[in-house]
């Protein structure tokens, strides 16, 4: 199990439930299932769901996961709801709007479609 200090933590571009679990010294899998009840909020979680595949995408934001480990942040009581700009450019490649849909490209590659009705 590697350990990572909180400058190589911000020096990573993406940081994987693996890295973040060594980093908080726990398993990937509490990680994981903590990010998707909502009561490890390190970063956000988007859930794939299409006509084949169910899968779950992580994205770790460093300074919540460095800010959790130091225990600066206990857990996320509420959804944001105010534009971030550090966040916004820290993790969304391209945003795309079409008629009836956006589509959001993370920099992670994970890409998620956003259906709109008028």
């Amino acid at each position: 199990m590697a350990r990572y200090s909180d400058e190589e933590i911000r020096q990573m571009s993406k940081i994987t439930c693996k890295i973040a679990a060594d980093y908080l010294g726990v398993s990937p899998m509490a990680v994981s299932f903590g990010m998707r009840e909502e009561k490890l909020p390190i970063g956000f979680v988007v859930h794939n769901k299409d006509r084949y595949t169910d899968s779950w995408s992580y994205n770790i934001v460093p300074e919540r996961l460095i800010a959790y480990n130091h225990g600066k942040i206990a857990e996320q009581t509420e959804q944001i709801e105010e534009y971030d700009e550090y966040l916004v450019t820290r993790m969304v490649e391209k945003v795309t709007a079409y008629e009836k849909q956006f589509t959001v490209e993370f920099k992670s590659g994970v890409s998620i479609v956003i259906k709109c009705s008028i």
